[in-house]
């Protein structure tokens, strides 16, 4: 595949890092194509439990699209088609990761690096991070399932502020807005999200991926709504051993073992 993206796995926690530092961690097709390969692994690995997404050096998080490489990935229509495709295969899986995901955004976050990390279900930054999304000054269309996407996290207003001025927003313009869970001091970013992962992976995960896809399911248009799933993803947890073993934990005060079963 490619060196410039990452997988590590310490635990039940696994991670995904754009390491192309030198250029704020810009994306290139074939690094989409890496994490696209990286996230099918992870999502059928039972032992992971969270997945962490990063950008290396410090800097950035993700800073968009790689422009040095446009002559050779998007120069022609079918070129642009296919990248185009992969980058929503990805997203889309991101949405769709089964397990709880987190954005540890470091410094910049660009571009589609906003849109990366709409699609991660919590999103830790720093005091000097700075967000933007630049499609109207470079004259870019922006599709539908991206918008929502941010519409969903921040709401209209917001959405139309981020769009139509194009402007980078600080750390605590974003927080007000929603589009970040908490802003921590920038040499604590990862620290955040590691904290914020070990505290999810210590609860019942059946629990907490039931959660996740019935929250998902109140984002789509009702009458899509698959409310039998979410019945049975609700049954299922009080079926299971986590269940007895919660509950013999609370009584007998101590730490509880859960195991997804």
């Amino acid at each position: 595949m490619t060196d410039k993206i990452l997988t590590e796995q310490s635990g039940e926690i696994a991670r995904i890092i754009f390491n192309q530092p030198e250029k704020r961690n810009a994306v290139s097709l074939e690094m989409w194509e890496a994490v696209e390969a990286a996230m099918t692994r992870f999502g059928q690995d039972e032992s992971v439990r969270i997945l962490i997404l990063s950008g290396a050096g410090g800097k950035a998080f993700v800073s968009g699209a790689d422009i040095s490489k446009f002559e050779s990935e998007r120069a022609s229509e079918e070129a642009v088609a296919h990248y185009n495709a992969t980058t929503k295969r990805v997203y889309d899986m991101v949405e769709a990761f089964p397990k709880p995901t987190i954005a540890q955004i470091d410094g910049f976050c660009i571009g589609g690096g906003v849109a990366l990390s709409l699609c991660c279900d919590i999103r830790i930054c720093g005091e000097g991070s700075n967000f933007a999304v630049p499609a109207a000054k470079l004259g870019l269309g922006y599709a539908y399932p991206g918008l929502k996407r941010l519409v969903d996290v921040v709401g209209p207003a917001f959405a139309k502020e981020i769009f139509y001025t194009a402007r980078r927003f600080n750390a605590e313009e974003a927080r007000i807005m929603g589009l970040v869970n908490r802003v921590v001091p920038d040499d604590q970013v990862a620290s955040a999200a590691q904290e914020m992962a070990d505290m999810i992976a210590a609860n019942a995960p059946m629990t907490v991926e039931s959660t996740k896809f019935i929250i998902g399911q109140t984002l789509v248009a009702e009458s899509e709504r698959d409310l039998s799933a979410c019945d049975a993803r609700v049954k299922a947890c009080f079926d299971s051993k986590d269940y007895v073993e919660g509950r013999r934990a609370f009584l007998e005060k101590r730490k509880p073992n859960f195991v997804g079963a």
